[in-house]
């Protein structure tokens, strides 16, 4: 069941989100008010947030089901001051996260365009930074979360060279994932991205399915890269069912090249594996992989299990990690999203050589961010999390 949203129960305002900046330095009491100049005080007051009805959608889908959105239909031709996001002004777990129906649509900078946003998706990182893990090189708070993005341009700054308005469009708004991401994210109806961290969306996907996309392909793609994975390599996937292990699995086999690929998941997701391209589907609650006969010349360590991997490659083999404790060889990196990775990737997307997972019980509808939030947080998503419809 698809709850319905309604905002007689939003009393969350945000009326000078726009005038938030890093030398204001917000800072919030445990009353929940904000601290500005005496000038510019404002109150956020909590949210009573209503029951909603549990979803009973379970579905993987390299195909959403999702009605597909044209852009003629979320094109608007004027664009409002104020806009609906889901908002927090601390950190801490899902209950700090609050909806809100006054906050101001954002200033766009003159190399970016105003995209209206048709559907998001959660990533493992919005949620440690919700958390605060991140605080030290965060951007001031109140946030609106959310790194990826699928919709409509609606405006475009002086300086965007290729992009025009209507243009469909996906990428992860954030170049850098922990060094000053965007208050404004794209858990809103509206968000502001530079131009060059954009592409355009794959014609044959629908934004449900782009959404999931960006942060996870281009980490996919870029660990890839800094392992010097190649044609003819082996490689070895844990967590392949995850968001990123999903895309590194066809990436590595029907992009680079791989002579194996094998990946880890739990007994009900081997399937899933083998029709990403794997050759070797490993079940991890009944075989520990480092015990295999087989080396590989790199581990993609998506789970957090970087001292078990260093013993499943060859000698002179790569480990790249993304969460949890590195053991060398092994080594992490955050990565530098660029909309030039996903052009170049489009035409395996358009092709069908590389699909989009998006998790059975999602999507998930924009009255339930803190539902899905909590959800990822269980780490046993599969694929991407996605929110839509997004009003």
């Amino acid at each position: 069941m698809e709850a319905t949203f309604t905002s007689t129960a939003t009393t969350c305002k945000l009326r000078t989100f726009h005038s938030l900046s890093t030398n204001l330095s917000p800072r919030f009491s445990p009353g929940f008010f904000l601290t500005f100049p005496e000038n510019n005080k404002r109150k956020l007051t909590n949210l009573k947030q209503s029951s909603l009805p549990s979803r009973n959608t379970f579905r993987i889908s390299a195909n959403s089901q999702a009605a597909p959105v044209s852009a003629e239909a979320v094109t608007v031709s004027s664009i409002p001051s104020e806009m609906k996001a889901w908002v927090y002004g601390e950190y801490g777990g899902v209950d700090v996260l609050k909806f809100d129906d006054k906050v101001s649509v954002p200033e766009v900078k003159e190399d970016q365009v105003l995209v209206k946003v048709v559907a998001a998706a959660l990533n493992p990182v919005d949620a440690k930074r919700r958390q605060g893990k991140f605080k030290a090189t965060d951007s001031p708070l109140p946030t609106v979360p959310g790194y990826d993005v699928a919709g409509v341009v609606v405006k475009v700054g002086s300086q965007v060279k290729e992009l025009k308005k209507g243009d469909e469009v996906y990428g992860d708004i954030n170049e850098k994932a922990l060094e000053g991401p965007k208050q404004f994210g794209s858990f809103a109806e509206y968000t502001a991205v530079e131009e060059k961290l954009l592409a355009l969306k794959p014609k044959n996907l629908d934004f449900v399915e782009a959404a999931g996309l960006p942060l996870a392909i281009e980490t996919a793609y870029e660990g890839l890269e800094r392992t010097g994975f190649s044609a003819g390599k082996s490689i070895l996937v844990l967590n392949g069912a995850g968001g990123v292990g999903s895309l590194v699995i066809q990436l590595a086999k029907h992009v680079f090249g791989a002579s194996k690929v094998a990946a880890t998941s739990s007994t009900g997701k081997l399937e899933l594996l083998k029709s990403l391209g794997a050759d070797l589907a490993i079940d991890y609650t009944k075989e520990n992989f480092e015990d295999l006969p087989e080396k590989f010349d790199v581990v993609y360590d998506a789970i957090g299990q970087c001292d078990r991997a260093v013993k499943a490659i060859k000698e002179g083999g790569s480990v790249v990690a993304l969460t949890g404790a590195v053991t060398p060889p092994g080594f992490r990196f955050v990565v530098t999203s660029n909309g030039a990775v996903l052009k170049k990737l489009n035409p395996y997307l358009e092709s069908g050589k590389v699909k989009t997972i998006v998790d059975p019980k999602g999507p998930f509808p924009f009255s339930q961010v803190a539902e899905a939030f909590s959800y990822i947080e269980t780490n046993r998503a599969t694929g991407k999390v996605v929110i839509h419809p997004i009003p």
